[in-house]
């Protein structure tokens, strides 16, 4: 069984920052790929960001260049650095780790952005 906590979120402005944590109980957190998804309101949850096991990271276009995904294995965490934010990003953000072919979801933490 794998808990995810989620934590970061919040109401900024048009260009600002935040950075979302997600903290993982699964002791072998570094064997497993993690990532960011994130639904705003009438639309389907989209993946935004993935860092694998060994670090690789793919982004969806729609943040590329604006926001990076980290991990620190001893801390069993995976961040989300959100820069020059955007009303569009608005969205509840889950943190999503697959394990042996399930997936293992986040409660989420809400980011919105005012322009």
């Amino acid at each position: 069984q794998v808990q995810l906590v989620e934590s970061g979120g919040g109401l900024v402005q048009a260009g600002d920052s935040l950075r979302l944590s997600c903290a993982a109980s699964r002791r072998t957190f570094s064997d497993h790929a993690m990532g960011w998804f994130r639904q705003a309101p009438g639309k389907q949850r989209e993946l935004v960001a993935r860092i694998s096991s060994g670090g690789s990271t793919n982004y969806a276009d729609f943040v590329k260049g604006r926001f990076t995904i980290s991990r620190d294995n001893a801390k069993n965490t995976v961040y989300l650095q959100m820069n020059s934010l955007k009303p569009e990003d608005t969205a509840v953000y889950y943190c999503w780790v697959p394990v042996y072919g399930m997936d293992y979801w986040g409660k989420g933490t809400l980011v919105t952005v005012s322009s």
